[in-house]
């Protein structure tokens, strides 16, 4: 199986060079006047861009329900993507993945405590020193950011509040993980103290207000960059006063894998009690119901941002992204409530795009696009820039093709001692419920290869466990992964997908985009179901690639397979 232990990043790929200078050089004019013809075609100065990175918002179980206002001001008017993923369902690794256009191993944040590398000085050095931030900075581009930046942002080993990463220019930063009432800010590198009045103190209003008063100060001759990041729909969940009674028969959706039994799972799956104790159901349906309230103050931020950029005369001219860092669960697959777990609910995120050339796909797109298609807006060229994702601007994939597959990779995280709320687990599980069900544990550790395009829908993924624990999907008949077919896949598809795995833990940027022959192996995946041996399969394979041009390392790859049999 495929090592699961996190590489640390390379250098990028050297890109090709050589003749034909006349016509690279045609190429790179049509590919300017392109660019141009999506980014200025409102005017001669480079687009606005706003980002709203929410936190912990599904779109599996109903996050995106009370955002009426949001769809009908981003989504309506420009394209809801509707297969978006994050590549880490937890919010530190995901935020430094959205901040440097990488795959975790890549960036090396791991998980949310500091030894994970969550605003590290390591972090601070290396990748948070390259973000996307850093480059519109140097266009010019006014920068504000404004709300939970990284969980460990501003606590004492992290630099403490006097650390402003690079690229900004008004910063105004959560310390620690997110909170609506009694926080303290870093505002522009200086400590500020935060009570509980609503009118002073509520930080997803803090955040609109401050974003409205930099939009107002801006110079009106350079673009402007906003990223607001509200607490919502994080915990506590503390909603506004007005949205407090709203939802009040809403209760958590009882169908798919909620209260199912994780059996044949991770082991972290196969032990929460089933069915849930009705104490867990009416904790996880009061949290629901909170997560929809709190967000209703997100809802209101869009509507007004959405218009006081039309009363600036600057709407036409600003692409706005609504996404967020990871999904949620309450009650799948009798987990109470959380994230980390490598299902459809914990990876799928939502976005929402509003822009000149944004056109909806169904083509995977991931939080690691988001910086690339960000740089591509600002004029910035993508080969230049140390990115594993690719731009999703229209009207091409400028750095890349429709992605066929995709890595999801975690790092659990746990305790050295035991949890006192169920010590019978013993140490190296977190996360735990006073029921002794633990959402995490250090061997919570997995890759995953998940596959969609127009032929196959389907997830693989591998433990960094004692077990060697291996999960498989068919998310076509199964969408709700109730099934773990790994015990009924032919080996040599197992076999495929460990070499793609192994093929994307290792990637670095050029790299991670470039699908080659592991794109077209695809194509005969489904054959391989109906093969009736595991040798006439990999025959079937051997005389696909006859005449591909990495014919030798495909050759060489089947014939080791071909021995492991004999």
């Amino acid at each position: 199986m495929a090592d699961l232990r996190i590489r640390a990043g390379a250098t990028r790929s050297p890109q090709r060079g050589g003749g034909h200078s006349a016509a690279l050089s045609l190429v790179t004019l049509l590919s300017a006047l392109l660019t141009c013809g999506v980014r200025c075609a409102e005017s001669d100065k480079p687009s606005n861009i706003i980002l709203v990175l929410v936190d912990d918002q599904d779109v599996q179980i109903g996050g995106m329900t009370p955002m009426k206002k949001a769809k009908a001001y981003i989504g309506d008017e420009g394209a809801t993507f509707v297969n978006s993923f994050t590549v880490t369902p937890l919010c530190c690794p995901s935020r430094s993945s959205i901040l440097t256009g990488r795959y975790p191993h890549n960036h090396e944040v791991r998980n949310n405590s500091l030894n994970g590398n969550c605003s590290s000085l390591q972090w601070q050095k290396g990748p948070e020193a390259e973000a996307f931030p850093t480059y519109l900075n140097k266009l010019k581009y006014q920068t504000f950011f404004s709300g939970k930046y990284l969980n460990q942002y501003g606590s004492k080993a992290a630099g403490s509040v006097g650390h402003i990463p690079p690229g900004w220019d008004q910063w105004h930063a959560l310390v620690g993980n997110s909170q609506y009432y009694n926080y303290t800010l870093s505002a522009n590198g200086k400590e500020e103290k935060h009570g509980d009045s609503y009118e002073d103190d509520y930080l997803t209003d803090l955040i609109l207000n401050r974003s409205l008063h930099f939009l107002d100060d801006r110079s009106p001759q350079h673009p402007f960059f906003l990223m607001l990041s509200p607490p919502a729909c994080h915990s506590p969940w503390t909603a506004a006063p007005q949205y407090q009674k709203e939802f009040k028969d809403v209760q958590a959706p009882r169908d798919g894998s909620f209260n199912k039994p994780g059996k044949d799972k991770h082991w972290l799956l196969r032990q929460p009690p089933n069915p849930m104790p009705n104490s867990s159901i009416t904790f996880l349906d009061n949290a629901y119901r909170k997560r929809w309230q709190t967000l209703l103050s997100v809802d209101d931020m869009v509507e007004k941002l959405v218009k006081k950029l039309d009363s600036i005369k600057e709407l036409n001219n600003t692409y706005i992204f609504y996404t967020s860092d990871n999904g949620y669960h309450t009650g799948q697959f009798s987990l109470p409530i959380d994230k980390r777990q490598l299902y459809e609910f914990d990876i799928r995120i939502p976005l929402m795009v509003r822009g000149p050339g944004i056109k909806a796909k169904q083509a995977p797109v991931l939080n690691i696009d988001l910086a690339p298609t960000i740089l591509d807006i600002a004029g910035v060229n993508l080969s230049s820039v140390n990115v594993d994702g690719q731009s999703f601007l229209a009207p091409s994939l400028r750095n890349g093709t429709a992605r066929p597959y995709f890595l999801v990779e975690y790092t659990g995280e746990g305790q050295p001692t035991s949890d006192p709320t169920c010590p019978k687990l013993g140490p190296g599980v977190s996360q735990c419920f006073p029921d002794c069900v633990c959402e995490d544990a250090y061997n919570n550790t997995y890759a995953c290869v998940r596959t969609l395009d127009s032929k196959m829908n389907m997830q693989y993924c591998e433990f960094a466990d004692s077990e060697s624990y291996v999960e498989v999907y068919n998310l076509t008949s199964d969408p709700h992964q109730l099934e773990n077919i790994v015990k009924k896949v032919d080996p040599s598809i197992l076999q495929i997908m460990n070499q793609r795995l192994i093929k994307l833990q290792s990637c670095v940027s050029d790299s991670c985009r470039d699908y080659n022959v592991l794109f077209l192996l695809r194509v005969k995946i489904s054959a391989v179901f109906l093969s009736h041996t595991r040798l006439a399969s990999l025959v079937s394979l051997l005389l696909f690639f006859k005449g591909a041009t990495c014919k030798l390392s495909v050759m060489a790859f089947l014939y080791l397979s071909i021995k492991s049999l004999q």
